[in-house]
């Protein structure tokens, strides 16, 4: 099978990662193959912020928590206990904002996926982005107010076996004649 096939169905979420930081080597083509993503007339409106600050980390993940739709308790970690985590950002002022910013975070994962590094793909940056704190977080870094948040993504070596594949469900294909 074509490795590029076989890394696409092999990938699973990765929810447990090794207490050690990705290498500079293994970031640096994940955020690379990012920017590659597909995104409308080749626009390139998304941003990816990188976080690699243990405590900075551990403050976002309390701050995404919050957003959590059920109550949860507070020792839930949502990134994981990961050393890398992946902000991805689009401009709002751009009409395919949204599909172009997932898939950044899909080429992510995969690319991630295809180097041994794990992830998992996190959700709640829209509304994270969305309050008065991400306004601020959006200032601090630089980044026009414009941007909304798209997703997250963390990173690690796996400290687990990648689950096994969920079966395909039947009309996942729809041919029309």
């Amino acid at each position: 099978m074509n490795q590029t096939i076989n890394d696409l169905k092999t990938r699973r979420s990765i929810r447990k990662f090794k207490d050690e930081q990705i290498s500079d080597e293994d970031l640096k083509t994940i955020l690379e193959t990012g920017t590659y993503a597909p995104t409308g007339r080749g626009l390139q409106s998304p941003k990816i912020v990188v976080i690699q600050d243990a405590e900075t980390i551990k403050e976002l993940s309390a701050w995404n928590r919050s957003f959590f739709p059920v109550p949860v308790p507070d020792d839930l970690d949502p990134f994981y206990g990961c050393k890398t985590l992946l902000i991805v950002l689009a401009d709002s002022e751009i009409p395919t904002f949204k599909e172009d910013g997932c898939s950044v975070l899909a080429v992510l994962v995969n690319a991630a996926h295809a180097v041994g590094v794990g992830s998992c793909w996190i959700h709640r940056a829209r509304e994270e982005f969305a309050s008065e704190k991400g306004k601020e977080l959006l200032k601090e870094w630089g980044i026009p107010e414009t941007y909304e948040g798209i997703g997250h993504v963390v990173l690690g070596y796996p400290d687990m076996e990648a689950p096994e594949p969920l079966p395909r469900k039947e009309d996942y294909i729809h041919y029309v004649d």
